[in-house]
């Protein structure tokens, strides 16, 4: 099994994109142009430097204001944990009510990169959506259309991994999913996963257009559906001594599609990182 390190080595080159903040009701907000480089500072890739220049306009014809971030990394932090593919999560290892809590999720595909940063107030509000959209200087990417209901409905297949903040073996297991809009309107979620004592959870949606409100269940959350294939799963709020979860999704085809799911116990510790791979197969 490859080491964090080198699940991370995925992520490196030069990526460029923009970052688009997303209102609580799924609306673009602001849209700032960014260009991210990874490099490596030494043959053996024991570290690696982040530039980060985001082109703020400045509201007139003249040249754009360049904000700069600069970092070097030689190792990461407990909040951060990566997959063999390079997907991965940073984010609140506590749920606390004198900090703001969330996550970024990102994902990677041959020459794209999508991710999204969750975060809610210290009350448990929602704060900021960012939508960060990524390919690799020179290559001829395509963003994929905005997300909507009738590219999740069918039946997803796949498979799930789940690994852990103390690096313990991960869990591997199957998993389905089935979307269809009921006799109410409503959609209907049933999602089933695991080896041998298979759990089936299931759900339903009120559809507001862009917006799935999942209202029923002892955590309601709703869904963004966004521009590029995207979907962020947004608590109603963050609560202490509540389980919780922070999800995000990424259409990479028409029958392809990943998920992240990052879990939290009623203790509001940080306990697992999911990630789902599916398939559609109808």
């Amino acid at each position: 099994m490859k080491t964090q390190w080198e699940n991370f080595l995925k992520n490196l080159g030069e990526w460029h994109g923009s970052f688009t903040k997303i209102s609580a009701q799924g609306e673009i907000v602001e849209d700032t142009p960014s260009i991210l480089i990874l490099e490596s500072l030494d043959e053996q890739n024991k570290t690696v430097r982040l530039t980060l220049r985001r082109f703020t306009s400045s509201g007139d014809n003249s040249q754009p204001k360049v904000n700069e971030l600069v970092r070097e990394y030689q190792t990461f932090g407990k909040d951060t944990m990566f997959f063999e593919d390079g997907t991965f999560s940073q984010g609140t290892i506590q749920i606390s009510p004198i900090s703001v809590n969330g996550a970024e999720f990102s994902f990677i595909n041959q020459n794209r990169r999508l991710r999204l940063v969750e975060l809610f107030n210290q009350d448990g509000s929602f704060q900021t959506l960012t939508l960060i959209r990524e390919k690799r200087a020179g290559a001829n990417a395509l963003e994929n259309p905005i997300l909507t209901v009738d590219a999740l409905l069918g039946k997803w297949q796949g498979e799930a991994i789940t690994i852990y903040p103390d690096l313990r073996k991960p869990d591997i297991y199957p998993t389905q999913m089935e979307l269809k809009i009921d006799n109410t309107g409503r959609l209907f979620q049933q999602i089933t996963f695991g080896n041998y004592n298979q759990k089936i959870i299931t759900s339903t949606a009120r559809i507001e257009g862009s917006i799935l409100h999942f209202d029923q269940g002892s955590q309601p959350v709703k869904v963004l559906l966004l521009p590029d294939g995207a979907s962020a799963t947004l608590p109603i709020k963050v609560e202490l001594r509540k389980p919780i979860f922070f999800e995000a999704g990424w259409l990479i085809k028409p029958d392809l599609r990943q998920r992240l799911i990052r879990t939290y116990n009623e203790k509001g510790e940080w306990v697992s990182l999911t990630l789902v791979t599916e398939h559609k197969i109808n």
